[in-house]
């Protein structure tokens, strides 16, 4: 077990670092940690047979990108409301890495094309890097209205049931998709259940889900993305063995998903990057668990194999004692991970 291993990250606010980072891993994602809370991009290199014509207007190969950027449950600024404001009303404690959609749009862009200024002029807005944003759930933390409202009309979205429709009364986005589910019996090919249009054949966007949560509240948002060693065993029509995974992926669960629902991952072939899973039990007063905490995290961790489990959902706090505490417990039964606390504006590259 490795609950405290060095990893290599760095803060966006080094743009130095975060350019050379992003043209240095051609062949890996970089997870970057937008706020302190849920707020994530997944920025993914573009394989290298990806064609140069895609579905998404400006992403394609043609037009200089080399990197597919997905946006997860952006809440930038203002506050965020549970039931009413006069119920509850919460703001971020620690201020976001970027304050709007347009300062992480011109970030992306000064380190995707170059110097923003010289690609559009000084008052000029960039043609928008941000291709797909994902919605993991309908409450406000997650689904924030003010903030997406500033991506443009044309971003397509993908959210789960509730929140697909709660986005789709706003009228504001031309294309809000409902995420598609993923199972146990989706395992001969990831991209037929996945990559549904508008995505790129090598991209999919879906949920895992436990089964009898109404709500959606116990899932997982999957981005699965073919990787480079996948490209070659398809340029020399040679399939994938249990050496080679089809894909690899990347585990949103911000509330915390049962163990036992990620197998439909592993059988799939699909290699586990990373698990976004959160570190504290929340409960509502002595009956229902909403977040499941720590030692869940861990079984999840086992469960999907995933490489680094990243702590999420968790501001201000720090959960690597609560993790270390619970693998201890699990004694050899304990999955091999590296886990990691990525702070607003923390980058880390998922090699």
């Amino acid at each position: 077990m490795s609950a405290q291993d060095e990893n290599p990250t760095f803060n966006i606010s080094d743009r130095a670092k975060l350019r050379s980072t992003l043209l240095q891993a051609t062949d890996e994602p970089v997870l970057i940690h937008l706020n302190a809370d849920t707020t994530w991009l997944v920025s993914l290199p573009y394989p290298p047979t990806a064609s140069a014509t895609k579905p998404l207007a400006g992403s394609g190969r043609s037009s200089g990108r080399s990197r597919f950027n997905i946006l997860l449950d952006p809440w930038l600024q203002g506050p965020q409301s549970d039931v009413a404001s006069w119920f509850s009303t919460q703001w971020h404690l620690v201020a976001p890495s970027v304050q709007t959609i347009d300062e992480l749009n011109r970030l992306l862009a000064e380190v995707e094309l170059g110097d923003a200024k010289k690609k559009a002029g000084e008052g000029e807005q960039p043609a928008s890097l941000i291709d797909v944003v994902a919605i993991s759930h309908e409450f406000t933390d997650h689904c924030h209205e003010t903030t997406l409202k500033e991506l443009p009309r044309e971003t397509p979205v993908f959210a789960t049931d509730k929140a697909a429709e709660l986005i789709r009364s706003w009228k504001h986005f031309d294309s809000v998709i409902t995420t598609p589910g993923f199972s146990s019996d989706d395992t001969a090919d990831w991209r037929k259940v996945l990559s549904v249009s508008p995505l790129p054949d090598w991209v999919g966007i879906g949920r895992v889900i436990t089964a009898g949560n109404a709500l959606y509240y116990h899932s997982a948002i999957m981005i699965a993305f073919k990787t480079a060693g996948t490209d070659k065993t398809e340029e020399n029509n040679v399939q994938p063995d249990s050496t080679t995974a089809a894909a690899a992926a990347v585990i949103y669960s911000p509330h915390g998903i049962k163990a036992s629902d990620l197998a439909s991952v592993k059988s799939a072939g699909i290699e586990t990057r990373a698990l976004l899973h959160g570190l504290h039990d929340v409960r509502i007063w002595m009956t229902k668990q909403l977040n499941l905490g720590a030692l869940n995290g861990l079984e999840a961790v086992r469960a999907s194999g995933a490489k680094y489990w990243i702590a999420t959902h968790d501001e201000e706090k720090k959960g690597a004692d609560a993790v270390q505490r619970e693998t201890e417990n699990m004694g050899d039964q304990a999955p091999e991970y590296q886990f990691v606390e990525l702070g607003s504006g923390d980058a880390l590259v998922l090699a």
